[in-house]
């Protein structure tokens, strides 16, 4: 865990994982350290390792903090469950797909898009539509 912090790997804030956890009523979390795991999980663990609880039930798993061979121990498993949502960073457009993304669908991306206007619709100085929304 300490050469990935090296590199730049940041836990993810726990009101996301709990936010995760309660819009898909998961269960457990596969990844991070024991010490950074979030206790109102019912189970946590990383690769085969169960820090506490059972190893059943809808999982998040932060992607980033599993080392290369937990994420292809979790790749085999997502491929016969649906129960299962990934956190992790956006994947690079020269990067080759991951496992669970072709098992799963994208629900949130912190990618920006430049919104392109229609024809004959006004724009703001910086290209955006210029509408505000309550």
């Amino acid at each position: 865990m300490e050469e990935k912090e090296e590199a730049g790997y940041r836990s993810p804030m726990w009101s996301i994982l709990r936010a995760l956890q309660k819009i898909n009523k998961a269960k457990r979390l596969k990844g991070e350290a024991v010490m950074s795991a979030p206790p109102f999980f019912q189970s946590a663990g990383r690769g085969d390792l169960e820090f506490w609880g059972e190893d059943d039930g809808t999982t998040v798993v932060v992607w980033q903090s599993l080392s290369e061979s937990e994420q292809e121990q979790w790749s085999e498993k997502m491929g016969k469950s649906k129960d299962w949502v990934v956190w992790c960073r956006s994947r690079k457009q020269d990067e080759e797909q991951r496992p669970f993304e072709v098992n799963g669908k994208e629900i949130f991306s912190n990618r920006s898009k430049q919104a392109i206007p229609k024809a004959g619709e006004e724009t703001d100085k910086k290209g955006g539509k210029g509408q505000s929304v309550r």
